[in-house]
């Protein structure tokens, strides 16, 4: 099994930028894609970004995109999440997940949550 645990969120104002950080252990963190996805209270969970085991391809919601970051470090097992000019629709709680294009499959992280005051 996969164990993620995520860490880096908090309040931020409007405009302002937070990273995120997802660190994994159990099994070969270079197996697998890794991504990022958010859910915001009476919504449903959304994808928000991805990337690519060895890092070289990354994918991102329009919402984001020109905004976030996706990054990773496969020598410390851990991906990132650089999130800029935030805005209070990104208020959500954000999980890491491995093989974010297979949403019912793979593992997911415990969430951290993000708060973008106006």
């Amino acid at each position: 099994q996969v164990q993620l645990v995520e860490f880096g969120g908090g309040l931020v104002q409007a405009g302002g930028s937070l990273r995120l950080s997802c660190a994994a252990s159990g099994r070969t963190f270079t197996s697998y894609d890794m991504g990022w996805y958010r859910q915001a209270p009476g919504k449903e969970r959304e994808f928000v970004a991805a990337i690519s085991r060895g890092g070289s391809s990354t994918n991102y919601a329009d919402s984001v995109k020109g905004r976030f970051t996706i990054s990773r470090d496969n020598a410390k097992n851990t991906v990132y999440l650089q999130m800029n000019s935030l805005k209070p629709e990104d208020t959500a709680i954000y999980y890491c997940k491995t093989d974010p294009g297979r949403v019912n499959m793979g593992y997911w992280g415990q969430g951290t949550q993000v708060t973008v005051s106006s």
